[in-house]
């Protein structure tokens, strides 16, 4: 795949079907002899309607890290793959989030969450547990050196694990009803939400090749996406409605939760997010035209209603 200026929105949308057919094919047919209600509750979490923002943020990373020479059918098998690996990744967390253990939510992306929709919290604990070892099993399929595939890995089980997204979970179910300094709720945000967004830049640079250069402004680019992209998700809980969100609107606030917007307001809130999305575009200056689908995300993610 290679970087070209055009329509955004078109190319977001190419995006969204492109990885929502590589899913479609990973995840396990409602036909087979298998667990028929297991891989019905997998394929209704992932392939429902989504923003499928991580998953462009690989292949618009993969863009801006081409590496010449190689071949480039492989290099998009590959960047299928990683793409597909943290859909699944953070559907499974989706589903595990909206458990009544844990946030207790009865809608996502405008649907019932899986446990409501099929009436089974155990079902909905096991499609989560079925689709993580699913992501790395896509990994190892790439069509890349060796060594990239376990860099790819090790980056991705760093990002799902505790010292990232499920630490960070861990971190904020321990935060309700208390009061956290901006440093703690930075921290525990960059691994909760953060950790699997960065992740999601890395490993498009990582597949593609890309050299330290490239590696260097795709690592400061994720850090302050991933942060924007939970700043955003604060803002949107206190200013949408539920309709729009796709999701339980004003949760953080009912539930006692630490915020951006909780601990610095809104306004102040609104103003950081626009020096991440600042030091998002200053990140990316070194890497050129090759990263405009990058700098149109940073955009998109900021300017997001839901």
């Amino acid at each position: 795949m290679t970087a070209t200026a055009g329509n955004f929105d078109q190319w977001l949308q190419d995006a969204v079907a492109r990885v929502g057919g590589v899913l479609d094919d990973v995840l396990p047919p409602l036909e087979d002899d298998g667990p028929a209600r297991l891989h019905e509750a997998m394929r209704y979490a992932v392939l429902g309607p989504g923003k499928r923002i991580r998953a462009a943020l690989v292949l618009a990373a993969g863009e801006a890290s081409c590496t010449p020479g190689v071949a480039a059918a492989a290099q998009d098998l590959a960047l299928d793959g990683a793409a597909a690996a943290v859909e699944l990744i953070h559907a499974y967390s989706l589903i595990h989030d909206d458990l009544p253990c844990m946030d207790d939510d009865d809608l996502r992306r405008g649907r019932p969450t899986v446990h409501r929709q099929f009436d089974d919290e155990a079902l909905a604990m096991l499609a989560g547990d079925a689709l993580q070892p699913l992501a790395f099993d896509c990994l190892v399929q790439m069509p890349i050196a060796p060594a990239l595939i376990v860099q790819a890995v090790q980056l991705l089980a760093r990002a799902a694990g505790s010292d990232g997204m499920v630490g960070g979970q861990a971190i904020d179910c321990a935060s309700v009803g208390h009061a956290l300094s901006i440093e703690s709720l930075q921290r525990m945000h960059r691994m909760k939400t953060g950790a699997l967004l960065e992740a999601s830049v890395l490993l498009g640079g990582v597949v593609a090749g890309a050299s330290s250069t490239v590696r260097t402004g795709l690592e400061s680019y994720a850090a302050a996406m991933g942060l924007a992209f939970q700043v955003v998700d604060d803002i949107l809980d206190v200013t949408a409605d539920s309709a729009t969100l796709g999701k339980t609107a004003g949760k953080d606030a009912a539930q006692g939760k630490p915020t951006y917007v909780s601990i610095l307001g809104l306004d102040a809130s609104r103003e950081l997010l626009l020096n991440l999305r600042e030091q998002a575009h200053q990140a990316l200056l070194p890497l050129g035209p090759s990263a405009c689908r990058l700098r149109e995300l940073a955009d998109y993610i900021i300017g997001r209603t839901h």
